[in-house]
C-alpha cells in the first residue's frame, strides 16, 4: 500500500494522525529513540500462528514481555509459534520490521485474526508503522480500531499476559 492510498484512507474516514520520517528500525530497541520524541503508546507487533494453522496479528505496548504460552489461552487459540516472514507478507503485505496492524488491509481473505493490547485501544495516541519501517504514524487508539473496523478485521481486544521477569540470581 501506497502512502497516498493510506492518507486518503485516514482522510476518508476522518482521522487526525500525524508522522514521523525516520531511518529504518528493525527492532524495538532501535526505536527507542522514536518513543523519546512522540509520547504515546509505541506498539510492538507479533504475527503469530496456531498450531491449527490460524494466524494471529498481536499488537502490544512496545515494552511488554508477552507469554506467548498464557496468551494462547487468553485469546481462544491452539499452542502459538511465531509464523513465517513469507506468510507474513502473503497476508500482510509486508516484510519481518515493518510489521503494523494496517497490514491487514492486505489480507483481503480475512485469514489473520486481529488482537490488540487492551492498555493501546485506550491510549490517546498510539504509533505504528505505516507498512514500512522508515516512518511511524501516529493516531489515537479509538481511531486505530475503526481503521481495523474499515479493514473488515474487528481486533479482539485483549490484556495480554507478560512473562515473568528474569530472576536475577
Amino acid at each position: 500500500m501506497s502512502d497516498a492510498a493510506l492518507k486518503e484512507e485516514l482522510a476518508y474516514l476522518g482521522i487526525e494522525w500525524s508522522i514521523l520520517e525516520h531511518e529504518a528500525v528493525f527492532t524495538v530497541e532501535e526505536s527507542l529513540a522514536i518513543h523519546d520524541a512522540l509520547p504515546g503508546g509505541h506498539t510492538k507487533n507479533l504475527f503469530l500462528k496456531d498450531s491449527g494453522g490460524q494466524f494471529w496479528l498481536v499488537t502490544v505496548e512496545h515494552s511488554k514481555r508477552v507469554d506467548l504460552k498464557a496468551l494462547a489461552g487468553a485469546i481462544g487459540a491452539k499452542k502459538l509459534s511465531f509464523g513465517k516472514a513469507e506468510d507474513m507478507t502473503a497476508h500482510l503485505g509486508v516484510t519481518p520490521g515493518s510489521v503494523t496492524p494496517l497490514g491487514v488491509r492486505c489480507d483481503i481473505l480475512n485469514e489473520v485474526r486481529v488482537v490488540l493490547d487492551e492498555d493501546l485501544a485506550a491510549e490517546d495516541m498510539v504509533y505504528v508503522h505505516p507498512m514500512r519501517n522508515t516512518a511511524t504514524i501516529g493516531l489515537s487508539g479509538a481511531d486505530l480500531l475503526r481503521v481495523l473496523d474499515y479493514y473488515k478485521h474487528e481486533p479482539l481486544i485483549a490484556a495480554i499476559p507478560e512473562r515473568a521477569p528474569a530472576d536475577p540470581a
